[in-house]
């Protein structure tokens, strides 16, 4: 009986070993996660600080900053790699979203950007 009662102490050792191990492991893990999406904030921040952002399917995603940039030129700078023309533009201004058709663009109306503006492309 002493024996079987070690044995069982011993297995409910081992169990919490492993699940506080466990529980010690998912808070490193949500702490660095956590850490990581800081930094890409930062990392963001600065890049648009500098420039024009376009999220999507693009060779250049950082565009530098200068007087006059218009949609259209950041979108030829950026050189769009997508398979197939955007169907929708989403530009990001200071925390607000716009949203347009590419056809506008398409059809030769330009929009004027501003330092720090993201764009998306779908």
């Amino acid at each position: 009986m002493k024996i079987l009662s070690a044995i069982l102490l011993l297995g409910l050792a081992a169990t919490g070993c492993a699940s506080k191990s466990t529980a010690q492991l998912k808070q490193q893990n949500a702490f660095l996660a956590g850490q990581n999406a800081a930094l890409q904030r930062q990392a963001m921040a600065a890049a648009q600080a500098q420039g024009v952002i376009i999220d999507g399917a693009v060779k250049n995603p950082t565009i530098p900053w200068v007087a006059g940039l218009t949609l259209a030129q950041a979108i030829a700078t950026a050189n769009y790699t997508g398979p197939d023309e955007p169907k929708q533009i989403i530009i990001t201004r200071q925390g607000e979203s716009a949203t347009l058709d590419a056809k506008v663009l398409l059809d030769g109306t330009d929009i004027p950007l501003e330092l720090g503006d993201v764009i998306e492309l779908r």
